[in-house]
């Protein structure tokens, strides 16, 4: 009971603290410089010089922003809908949105994770997370869309998620919440925990030419939480690291029952060495329901395959997979350094940063330099694998990332800012106020072997003072600093969608070059493309009908249907003629209880409609497209059940019937 009590009273005390820490700091009004401006400036018509790539949290989205500009650029929908650009609407994207659960067209999106070749990025894809229905997802930068999303069984609240290997052999998901494995009867007693509870570290592979993402085995470890996660680099390349909380396997009141013991763990995993077990026939295939979805730029459709197996390998039997090393309680990040030497732990609740040396690490290994186990799992001696620590650099370390000179840059959450320090002599040498309550952080290329050391952009949880009010619920915020020289330099805050949490940035030059502009409409293949107004047809199927139309400035073809009845239900294949870029045209018709269509040129989408009643629908071009855009409509006539009138269609041909009754002049 003392001991609760004594916690209860430390986290009193770190709420009070962040309540002050989140209060104005005296320097606000000066912490700009005066040519902050001119450091932040594109001019119009000019080109950013980075993108910056922010997870939307809990609006399932990822934004894309320019910097230094801090300009908005698109929201690439992913686990949400988005009746914007229809993802999630159309028949032909609705397949992305499909889980074991069935259609769940939400997630809390995390952790973005750019891909890298020997170690740098390459910019052909990004990976994101989806925290809630375990999912990863696979962006393709060419087009950026969402081109894959796959399931991850075994797994709960997909956090530790997704990080990638130096050359994106693999993406690797952690489960947050260790759960009983699927292939097993769940229904056990919560406080069971201890016995029933295992934790799963997914390694997911990736195609070499075409990003084709497979589960290619999962590790079963033991029951706690998997928090962040990076590769190795370089020396450290054959492993992976993560921060685990909850050793103390608490299942209630977490806040207390999984902070009693001074240290948690990082898990060091030689993938290596699963990767012979695997090849040797250690892995057990065992029963698993995931979904696996991919959208095809060919057909603009997407399919969801169910599959129902998966490849485990049991850390507790195979012991030279993994083992853990002590780290400061509950820690958050798990960073390393440009070199693959040091591994970077952030405990939440110390008031230190350990740094560990891959080189300790492995000879510890080698000597056995263990302090028992942990629930099979060997667990390094602290002192064996640490390099060293940073003494009292500020409170609430969460996330560290590095500027290839030999510094680390570190998130405080309780301090309120960003902390600069030496890798290797450990000392403090620069510190920033955010602005406030900051949790990660992103240095273009700060994960990678070759940083770019220019900007820092802090992604805050706190806005209260920054923006115009909006209500109860306020913006959320990125600051960015000028890092370029000794001290860092705030130059500017830009709200941003959702909940950020963890960034990356890259050089523009990297990607916007290889930008596909439009869709060539000999290339497409989906079964439903009218590549002519020619092609345009109407087709009954009993109560289902199949409009093949297209769009081109400034008409829809066909734009007059007749003899759809109530109760049926009407697909609208639009295909867009457009052969220029920068030419959407959207799709909209009344009473339509789902979305619209965006199609963009050479592209076709689907827009299902059911007739709920007698009368006459418009249809329009929801994208302005040109200047008659207004004019870009149609109409659909919806006639009762029984009805005889004929299924017909056409374009500028159903014109009005002459009025015999006027009087002649």
């Amino acid at each position: 009971m003392k001991r609760i009590k004594s916690l209860l009273l430390i986290t009193m005390m770190l709420m009070a603290v962040t309540a002050y820490y989140s209060c104005k700091p005296k320097n606000a009004g000066t912490a700009v410089n005066s040519d902050a401006a001119s450091k932040v400036y594109v001019a119009p018509g000019k080109y950013d010089e980075f993108y910056n790539f922010v997870s939307g949290g809990f609006s399932g989205q990822l934004s894309v922003y320019g910097l230094p500009s801090g300009r908005l650029l698109r929201v690439v929908p992913v686990f949400s809908v988005d009746p914007e650009k229809g993802y999630g609407y159309s028949e032909e994207t609705k397949p992305m949105l499909n889980t074991s659960h069935g259609f769940v067209p939400w997630d809390d999106l995390h952790h973005t994770e750019l891909s890298q070749t020997n170690g740098e990025i390459d910019g052909r894809w990004i990976f994101v997370n989806g925290n809630n229905t375990p999912r990863v997802a696979r962006v393709d930068l060419t087009t950026f869309r969402t081109s894959e999303i796959i399931e991850l069984p075994n797994s709960a609240g997909n956090h530790s998620s997704p990080f990638i290997t130096e050359n994106t052999e693999y993406v690797v998901a952690g489960t947050r919440f260790s759960v009983p494995p699927d292939n097993v009867n769940g229904d056990v007693p919560i406080n069971s925990y201890k016995k029933n509870f295992k934790g799963y570290i997914s390694f997911i592979s990736v195609g070499k030419e075409d990003g084709k993402m497979d589960i290619a085995f999962q590790i079963q470890c033991p029951g706690v939480n998997f928090d962040l996660s990076h590769a190795g680099k370089g020396k450290s390349h054959d492993w992976f690291f993560f921060s685990c909380y909850n050793t103390e396997q608490a299942n209630t009141l977490l806040e207390v029952n999984a902070s009693q013991r001074d240290k948690d763990f990082i898990m060091a995993v030689n993938w290596k060495k699963a990767e012979e077990y695997l090849k040797a026939g250690k892995g057990k295939k065992v029963p698993a329901k995931y979904a696996h979805n991919t959208y095809n730029e060919k057909s603009h459709s997407a399919t969801s395959e169910m599959k129902n197996e998966v490849v485990v390998l049991d850390a507790k039997e195979l012991k030279d997979i993994c083992d853990f090393i002590p780290c400061p309680k509950s820690p958050h990040g798990c960073d390393v350094d440009p070199t693959g030497e040091y591994i970077v732990g952030s405990g939440k609740l110390a008031a230190l940063i350990p740094v560990f040396s891959f080189d300790k690490l492995q000879k510890a290994i080698a000597d056995k330099a263990f302090d028992g186990e942990y629930d099979g799992i060997p667990v390094v001696k602290y002192e064996a694998a640490l390099h060293g620590e940073v003494q009292k650099p500020g409170l609430g370390p969460l996330h560290t990332e590095f500027d290839g000179k030999g510094n680390a840059y570190t998130t405080f959450f309780v301090s309120s800012e960003v902390v600069k320090w030496n890798i290797k002599d450990l000392k403090v040498v620069d510190r920033a106020p955010t602005y406030y309550s900051v949790g990660h952080l992103c240095i273009p290329g700060g994960d990678t072997k070759k940083p770019n050391a220019k900007y820092v952009i802090a992604y805050n949880k706190i806005t209260k003072d920054r923006y115009l009010p909006t209500g109860p619920e306020l913006a959320q915020s990125a600051q960015l600093y000028d890092i370029s020289g000794d001290k860092m330099q705030l130059i500017l805050d830009f709200p941003t969608i959702g909940e950020p949490h963890y960034a990356q940035a890259v050089s523009a030059d990297v990607i916007k070059n290889n930008s596909v502009k439009f869709y060539k409409i000999d290339e497409n293949v989906n079964p439903y493309v009218s590549k002519g107004e020619g092609a345009t047809k109407v087709v009954r199927t009993g109560n289902k009908v199949d409009v093949y139309m297209t769009c081109i400035r400034s008409h829809f073809s066909p734009d007059n249907i007749e003899g759809i009845k109530v109760g049926d239900e009407v697909y609208f294949h639009v295909t867009n003629l457009e052969q220029d870029w920068d030419v959407p045209h959207g799709f909209a018709v009344k009473g339509a209880n789902n979305g619209e269509l965006l199609i963009m040129p050479g592209e076709t989408q689907t827009l299902k409609w059911v007739a709920e009643k007698p009368g006459i629908a418009p249809f329009y071009c929801t994208d302005f497209c040109s200047a008659l855009h207004q004019e870009m409509q149609g109409y659909v006539r919806v006639s009762p059940v029984g009805s005889n009138v004929p299924l017909t269609f056409s374009t500028g041909k159903n014109m009005p019937a002459a009025d015999t009754t006027a009087p002649a002049k």
